[in-house]
């Protein structure tokens, strides 16, 4: 993530996490409390990947390192996609991408999505993801490194 993207990451987010409000009724939704000084120092603790199309930021997720259970896994958060251009396969490039990010140590992958979140869900486990819980209505999911 450039400096210059944090306007336009907060812009996507808001965008992106509005319909996930929506679909997933009395779920907190930090995304849409956020601010940009928030957006901005996500690059002091998260890798931080956006993609642009013509000049506009069309996706972006982010990783980081995290300790799960005695073993070091790469959380991935923020994993949106421009409502206008879902179902072209922008949101399974840039979980991709975001899973290559990951350092060595990463043993294996962690995120969470909305419980309502039926596309997402289905995204998920089609790249590898399992369920290993529920709370909050968020489903939290992961799978081992190759």
């Amino acid at each position: 993530m450039a400096p210059g993207d944090a306007g336009e990451l907060l812009t996507l987010q808001r965008a992106c996490w509005a319909g996930e409000a929506l679909t997933n009724p009395g779920v907190e939704v930090p995304a849409l409390t956020e601010t940009l000084d928030d957006v901005q120092a996500w690059g002091q603790e998260w890798t931080v990947l956006v993609a642009h199309r013509g000049g506009r930021l069309v996706a972006a997720g982010r990783g980081r390192l995290v300790t799960e259970e005695g073993r070091t896994a790469w959380e991935i958060g923020r994993l949106m996609v421009a409502p206008d251009l879902h179902g072209q396969g922008l949101g399974r490039w840039m979980l991709e991408a975001v899973e290559t990010a990951a350092p060595a140590e990463a043993t294996g992958f962690v995120l969470s999505t909305g419980a309502r979140s039926q596309s997402n869900l289905k995204t998920y486990r089609k790249a590898g993801y399992r369920p290993t819980g529920e709370s909050a209505g968020l489903v939290r999911l992961s799978k081992r490194r190759r």
